[in-house]
């Protein structure tokens, strides 16, 4: 099934993306920020902001869900 379709799917694939969007951005911010007022592209900068400004809730969520995975 696709992750578009399946909500626990949908969940993991956008709790990834914050969490690489946040260490890509951690490691070369200049890579996030030229595309920061361009669009579609503008998505993966304000996800590193997600990331950076609520670490401990995401990094909880990321938690919660590789307990959920190993438990189905």
């Amino acid at each position: 099934m696709s992750a578009l379709f399946n909500f626990k799917s949908l969940l993991q694939v956008i709790l990834l993306l914050i969490c690489s969007c946040t260490y890509i951005h951690s490691q070369w911010p200049s890579l996030l920020d030229r595309y920061r007022d361009h669009g579609v592209l503008s998505a993966f900068w304000k996800m590193a902001r997600v990331g950076e400004r609520a670490s401990p809730y995401v990094s909880i969520a990321c938690i919660l869900m590789a307990v959920s995975q190993l438990n189905s």
